[in-house]
């Protein structure tokens, strides 16, 4: 049986009865007696020393171990592609806007911009402006860490500070790869993984923990799929599920690029050659029909609960089954019945097609 901590209760009953059996005539029962106030507070000091020693325990493990001491595995065991060591920090939106203005205005390095979610900026280098209808770009880089920088191409900024003829309007053209924090999750799952896969010289697993290893890669897959330049070659497609959250999590080609550097970087030079892809999304349609109850609630409850199926059950060229997409709908809150009117297995194109949540269309009738 699982170790569990006395009870309190349970504690100061053994300590009174360790009194009686090795203090002949002691009776640490009797109420507001010297010895029952002795061996309650030796009974609760016990207590705490138990409770300290059932939480050490979960902190050993990192299955268990909880935030501060999973930090600490994860500095035992993994080195990120940037050479940290641990969980994998924030990092900087970095891109460039465009300014205008009179002609021969410099704008000088650091100068701070706001962003329309309250981000501040920062130019990185020295422009002078060309004129009101030639835009200036110049390379910006956001002061907090995090998705929360990235911005769209064609959003607009102010300038903190006034500059005499320099329009204050500041328009985005790109702006992007802020990463979030890694989270315990996340962390746990890179630390148990690497414990029980350790690094083997080049193993596949090798290189879906290398991927892994970049800032903003959430799940990667390697295969030796051989139909490209045929055998000896390796395959790895990976999501960045939370920086890329916008295009349901496929990576953009600065992904796959950075990917591919640090990949290279790491691979044995053995391997005949590697290929580093994003995979191709497959959209999976849902027909609902007689959703009792029909909620809007129920509704958001059905799309969170079929995303969270996809996140842990797909993969390239995984097929969906029909079983998977009725668990995931009856297990939504609230969801007493309904009919599936496309009961079907999702047979992906290829290999490398990975399926993610498309439409989900209600109704009242049979098909």
């Amino acid at each position: 049986m699982p170790w569990q901590t006395p009870s309190l209760s349970g504690v100061r009953g053994f300590v009174r009865d360790n009194i009686r059996a090795t203090l002949p005539g002691a009776d640490a029962l009797v109420p507001n007696s010297v010895l029952r106030v002795l061996s309650d507070n030796m009974a609760a000091l016990c207590h705490l020393t138990l409770q300290m020693v059932d939480w050490l325990a979960l902190q050993l493990m990192p299955d268990t171990a909880e935030s501060e001491w999973l930090e600490r595995h994860g500095d035992i065991w993994l080195v990120n592609a940037d050479g940290s060591t641990g969980r994998k920090l924030s990092t900087l939106a970095t891109g460039t806007v465009t300014m205008t203005g009179f002609a021969g205005v410099q704008v000088p390095r650091h100068t701070q911009l706001l962003g329309p979610r309250g981000v501040g900026y920062e130019t990185l280098e020295d422009i002078y402006i060309a004129g009101p209808n030639a835009p200036a770009p110049v390379l910006v880089r956001a002061l907090d860490p995090g998705t929360i920088g990235n911005l769209p191409a064609g959003a607009a900024m102010s300038l903190v500070t006034d500059i005499l003829g320099v329009d204050g309007v500041v328009r985005v053209t790109v702006l992007q790869n802020g990463v979030d924090e890694e989270t315990d999750d996340q962390l746990r799952g890179r630390v148990l993984e690497r414990i029980r896969q350790p690094p083997m010289g080049g193993a596949l697993h090798d290189y879906v923990a290398w991927a892994k290893a970049v800032p903003g890669v959430t799940r990667a897959w390697a295969n030796n799929e051989g139909g490209y330049e045929g055998i000896g070659t390796v395959t790895v497609r990976f999501m960045c599920d939370d920086l890329r959250a916008d295009n349901d999590g496929f990576p953009l080609s600065e992904d796959i690029d950075r990917v591919t550097e640090y990949i290279d970087y790491r691979r044995p030079v053995t391997v005949k050659d590697r290929f580093v892809f994003g995979p191709i999304p497959e959209k999976i349609n849902l027909k609902i029909a007689h959703l009792r109850p029909d909620t809007p609630a129920v509704r958001a409850g059905i799309e969170k609960m079929l995303k969270d199926m996809l996140y842990v059950r797909t993969a390239p060229g995984q097929t969906i089954f029909a079983a998977w997409k009725y668990y995931a709908i009856m297990s939504a809150p609230g969801v007493r019945s309904f009919e599936l009117l496309n009961p079907t297995d999702d047979v992906m194109p290829s290999i490398g097609h990975m399926a993610v949540l498309g439409d989900i269309f209600y109704s009242e009738e049979h098909d």
